[in-house]
């Protein structure tokens, strides 16, 4: 038991562990719906998008990085809101607008980050995650944003339910379908945005995606899915963490990589179960 409570004396690891866990718990809600709606393409390029927030808030706040969480979400809700806009008012497509948005917001992010002579050390957390240099106060704000998120997400959850597999009776029966999906991009943007410290700009898809994909090849409804979704987010979470203390890698890969572990072991299940169900068809075949 040595080797499991050691880290927990560092205080360090104990928020990194609640930041870790509340992220992945929100990630796993929040990415079912990005999973049954097909929008991983979206979440991508929203976290990418991000990047001229993050790097207007360390120009400004002359590299503190307390600014950088709201002009990073200020980003993520105008790209959000940017993508829905384009692909309802134009006769663009809405995998067109991700790929324009998207473009556009990470070339501003990238020649904003150019401007500053020594920002490979200060930034790179961002690009990669650093769950062990969340503070008090980065810790607070990604809990009550969650809790926003989640809130939002099983207040609406019948709304989106029905959007994401029969959106044509939703709009039947005059529900307000527009209002609610750029109520859903929104959230998605808000919970990349909490992501941001933990897994970082480059692997927030991955956690966003792998465990509701993963729980999605071997549960038929939703509530179980999300359900599934939260354990693997939780477990993945908590071993990356471990892994990366005693590995000495970063946290947002190590996190990663555990949760893939997770989504591969859910496709052997899966793969198991259908062939049970194909041997047991062609030996009973009435």
């Amino acid at each position: 038991m040595h080797w499991l409570l050691e880290p927990l004396q560092y205080g360090f690891m104990l928020r990194g562990l609640a930041a870790a866990l509340t992220v992945g718990l929100t990630c796993a809600i929040i990415g079912c719906f990005v999973v049954l709606r097909g929008m991983a393409f979206y979440g991508d390029a929203l976290a990418h998008a991000i990047l001229p927030g993050v790097a207007i808030g360390y120009l400004l706040g002359h590299g503190d990085r307390r600014p950088l969480f709201w002009w990073g979400m200020a980003a993520a809700l105008l790209s959000a809101f940017g993508i829905g806009t384009l692909s309802r008012r134009t006769r663009i497509k809405q995998d067109t607008a991700i790929g324009v948005t998207f473009a556009a917001m990470f070339a501003l992010g990238i020649a904003l980050i150019s401007t500053v002579r020594d920002y490979s050390l200060d930034l790179t957390h961002f690009l990669f995650g650093d769950v062990l240099s969340v503070g008090g106060s980065d810790l607070l704000l990604i809990v009550l944003f969650s809790l926003l998120v989640i809130a939002l997400v099983f207040l609406f959850y019948k709304e989106f339910l029905l959007l994401s597999f029969d959106p044509v009776y939703a709009r039947t029966v005059r529900l307000p379908w527009r209002l609610l999906d750029t109520l859903l991009l929104a959230l998605i943007a808000l919970t990349i945005m909490v992501s941001l410290q933990t897994v970082g700009i480059a692997l927030m898809v991955a956690m966003l995606v792998t465990p509701a994909a993963g729980a999605w090849l071997l549960c038929s409804r939703l509530p179980t899915m999300m359900l599934l979704s939260g354990v693997l987010a939780a477990v993945s979470s908590i071993c990356g963490l471990y892994l990366s203390y005693y590995a000495g890698i970063a946290s947002g890969p190590s996190i990663v990589l555990v949760a893939t572990a997770g989504f591969g072991l859910c496709w052997l299940l899966a793969t198991l179960r259908r062939r049970g169900i194909a041997t047991r068809v062609k030996k009973n075949p009435a």
